[in-house]
């Protein structure tokens, strides 16, 4: 190689190599802005929410589908050029099986006459024999209900006929609405349980009446593991219409599976930071799913817009002062153990991390962050805020406790922690679904969100002093 063309490929490399390691642009608002518009100008993330929705599908904690959910996500975050550690996690192993409900005897029934009804298993929920049960139907309005006809539980199948207040889901409201209806869903089968019935079920705890069964988590004991489902709501309305014209009979089939625990992982993909590489901001979804649908709400795009924030840094050549760690948890929906699982192996040193962000919401619009942090730092995000604004991803509401899924116990521990505000009114119609699929996520929507979370956690981890530990108010 002539000498003159050598010095030329060794200044290239040279110059390369240095702004392959640039110093970081910092918190300037140019670099705000290019964050910003870089991640609103790619559907990178979109096509890896097709990947992880239409090639695996649904990723219940120890099936198939995690497992190849859990090798897809590390190997894009590898190719992104992030140190990825997988972190083990024993997780539940519980497999749905027949689910059928029928009918079978009511005041004014035509001889011949059946009526099947939408349900589906409720994770957790015990067997039935596998020709099923039949008995009583028992419908109940609230707990204080059930207790009062308590004398009338024993031996009898319990309905909990409590519906979704989607006035207050249109009105920003979703996720008390969701808390309403949701206690009756985890706490209602065990009720029942300990009054001797012999399986419950729980109106579906959503919004949309569209005859589909909302399953999810239920917290029975492992000693009275009775059969538990949730019905559609236009199947928990005719049993409540039928009940009232006298008694209501029903054979109810359900035959899930509870296998000892499986190896799972969190996959954890850390972007390095340049100076302050030993302090962690978390950005971060969670990887499972229920078995209905493909979880692409819930959370997919959670975990495909974290991944993005990586990408987008990378398309810009920007690198961080702290530590950018990406999570994707495992088995949030049915246990938690993921989360749990970090606490305990980093619980030497939750000092080190900074703030940690969590989508666990859907990809609906986004209008900014929730965010538990001392009143006196939300005026430290006025440049962020003033950035967002032109895409109305503005508005930073601070609260004492977001109490996500899988922050909370970083939270309680004094870590600030982070949550995408964004438009859940739709949410609930498709949660825990078979209709929760990739063509319900908007792709503008999904764009914005990845632009929040790339221009929040990069702003997080370039703060000239973090914002400090955070305890709520006792």
């Amino acid at each position: 190689m002539p000498r003159k063309l050598l010095l030329l490929t060794v200044l290239a490399s040279s110059i390369f190599a240095a702004s392959a390691f640039a110093a970081t642009p910092g918190n300037d608002p140019a670099a705000l802005v290019k964050i910003r518009d870089t991640a609103l100008a790619s559907d990178w993330a979109y096509e890896r929410l097709a990947d992880m929705t239409d090639l695996i599908g649904p990723r219940l904690s120890g099936s198939a589908g995690e497992a190849a959910a859990i090798r897809q996500v590390a190997d894009t975050m590898r190719k992104l050029g992030a140190t990825v550690t997988l972190e083990p996690v024993k997780v539940p192993h519980w497999v749905r099986g027949v689910e059928t409900g029928e009918l079978v005897d009511y005041k004014g029934r035509p001889d011949g006459v059946s009526q099947r009804v939408v349900l589906t298993a409720l994770g957790g929920s015990g067997a039935t024999p596998a020709s099923g049960l039949n008995a009583q139907v028992i419908v109940v309005r609230s707990f204080d209900e059930l207790k009062a006809r308590a004398a009338e539980v024993k031996g009898r199948i319990v309905l909990f006929d409590v519906a979704f207040d989607q006035f207050m889901a249109d009105r920003g409201l979703a996720g008390p609405a969701y808390g309403q209806g949701s206690q009756y869903r985890t706490n209602g089968p065990r009720m029942a349980a300990q009054m001797g019935a012999v399986a419950a079920l729980v109106r579906s705890v959503g919004g949309a009446n569209y005859r589909i069964a909302h399953t999810g988590a239920t917290r029975l004991d492992d000693n009275a593991r009775i059969p538990a489902a949730a019905v559609s709501v236009e199947d928990a309305m005719l049993m409540s219409r039928l009940a009232a014209r006298g008694p209501l009979a029903m054979h109810l089939t359900l035959t899930p599976q509870t296998h000892p625990d499986a190896d799972s992982f969190n996959v954890i993909a850390d972007f390095p930071g340049t100076d302050k590489p030993e302090e962690i901001v978390i950005v971060s979804g969670h990887l499972d799913s229920w078995d209905l649908g493909t979880g692409a709400h819930d959370d997919a795009a959670g975990v495909v817009g974290a991944m993005a924030v990586v990408d987008t840094l990378k398309k810009l050549n920007f690198r961080p002062r702290r530590t950018i760690r990406v999570i994707a948890w495992a088995n949030e929906e049915n246990g938690t153990r993921g989360a749990r699982a970090y606490l305990e192996s980093n619980k030497a040193k939750l000092e080190t991390h900074i703030a940690a962000i969590e989508s666990d919401n859907g990809a609906g619009r986004p209008f900014g962050m929730r965010m538990s942090v001392g009143a006196q730092a939300v005026k430290l995000f006025a440049p962020l805020q003033a950035v967002l604004q032109p895409m109305g991803a503005s508005a930073f509401r601070r609260e004492d406790v977001l109490g996500t899924g899988d922050l909370s116990g970083l939270e309680k521990a004094g870590v600030p922690s982070f949550a995408p505000l964004v438009d859940t009114s739709t949410y609930f119609h498709y949660h825990h679904t078979a209709a929760d699929t990739f063509d319900k996520v908007d792709k503008e929507d999904l764009r914005r969100h990845v632009a929040l979370m790339a221009s929040t956690a990069w702003f997080l981890a370039n703060m000239e002093e973090p914002i400090g530990r955070w305890s709520e108010p006792r």
